[in-house]
């Protein structure tokens, strides 16, 4: 390396989301940050909390910064408006802002515009549709996230006016922000992975199995966070009817969220919850999925979720809702079902589906262009290429 290319300094990408823990759209960025070649792209992060999130340290130590904003809600909006213009105003350097934020994007980019930021993305990680907002405001348990998401669907028309890019998970992802009458200009990023550290084998089930104590049981997992999206309420009487057909089954679940502890407390008055494994926000999915018989997903909406994905790499059978979109079905593992059926129809599929043997998937989810280390040079090309 020459004197001269080492003097060049990488271009710096302003990627915005709430907080950096391990929830989807915050997993596939760290995927395509440690994929990135950073010494030619280098991620910044804009984030809306306070707290510390699960991935801080390692975005340090990758050489990425951290800026933190107030939270955006309506009784600080003019505040928020203020300090992100002098955000704008102090740091002229970032020529490109990619945010993750998906209806609310509109806010950022709008100031971000206003400040003659050239380059702005929005990217759409879910598809809300209205139907679901219905729903979740009949019966509710989480109303501030309902609300939340309530708000998305209304202000998601203004994103289009303060773009420049439209990225999706997916192109159902994409129509729900963009339009249908855009979908020609989204671009798909794929929730990609890195495929190799969750390819199945039978030693890594034994091994993930014996280290959760689960020695010789069906298991039954899902990774996300505990919100209404997730469906949790639906899942757990899902798992009482299994648990009534089959006592050797276990039912493991990991993340954290605001209904964590009520999702106990049904457990327990279901008298299942000595059956069901409440592990918290874990670092190392790709071991302890491993130990997973089935993956179930009962949620109400999604984008495209990188824990299918990831479970499809792992080969493990899966049982969804048909609200996922179908682009999420990269093998034959994945069954999906609608949320109408009853909780014994579920527990049937599920049961049924535990019969098929886990495999390796590793060549599929590279063929269908799931394996992270392409992705990340296609999008790095379009930082390059736009900068």
């Amino acid at each position: 390396m020459n004197k001269e290319s080492k003097n060049i300094k990488p271009i710096r990408i302003l990627q915005v989301l709430t907080i950096m823990n391990r929830g989807g759209a915050e997993t596939m960025i760290m995927n395509y940050y440690r994929a990135m070649d950073r010494t030619k792209v280098q991620f910044d992060f804009l984030l809306h909390r306070p707290d510390q999130g699960a991935f801080d340290k390692e975005i340090l130590s990758l050489g990425g910064k951290i800026y933190r904003m107030p939270a955006i809600s309506p009784k600080n909006y003019f505040l928020y408006k203020k300090q992100l213009n002098l955000f704008f105003n102090t740091h002229k350097e970032y020529k490109i802002i990619h945010s993750h934020l998906n209806a609310l994007s509109s806010i950022i980019l709008k100031i971000a515009k206003k400040n003659d930021v050239p380059i702005r993305i929005a990217h759409s990680h879910l598809a809300v549709e209205p139907f679901i907002i219905k729903k979740l405001l009949k019966k509710n348990t989480d109303i501030v996230a309902t609300i939340k998401d309530t708000l998305q669907s209304l202000v998601k028309y203004r994103v289009n006016k303060n773009a420049t890019h439209y990225f999706a998970c997916g192109l159902k992802a994409g129509e729900w922000l963009f339009g249908k009458e855009n979908l020609k200009k989204v671009t798909v990023i794929n929730n990609a992975i890195n495929a190799s550290l969750f390819t199945y084998s039978s030693s890594k089930t034994e091994e993930s199995k014996s280290f959760l104590q689960l020695d010789g049981k069906k298991v039954i997992g899902h990774v996300g966070r505990f919100n209404e999206q997730k469906n949790h309420f639906f899942l757990i009487k899902i798992f009482k009817e299994i648990y009534e057909l089959d006592k050797n089954c276990h039912l493991v679940l990991i993340g954290d969220g605001n209904l964590m502890p009520l999702i106990e407390k049904e457990a327990k008055k279901l008298n299942i919850n000595k059956n069901v494994h409440f592990l918290g926000l874990q670092e190392n999915i790709p071991f302890l999925i491993q130990s997973f018989d089935l993956f179930l997903f009962p949620s109400l909406y999604e984008g495209l979720p990188v824990t299918l994905i990831e479970a499809q790499a792992s080969g493990i059978p899966i049982v969804t809702s048909n609200t996922v979109t179908k682009e999420a079905k990269i093998t034959n593992l994945i069954t999906f079902l609608d949320l109408n059926n009853s909780e014994k129809k579920w527990a049937d599929a599920v049961l049924q589906n535990l019969k098929n043997s886990k495999t390796d998937t590793y060549k599929s989810i590279v063929k269908n262009n799931y394996d992270i280390f392409e992705n990340a040079k296609k999008l790095q090309t379009f930082y390059l290429n736009n900068y």
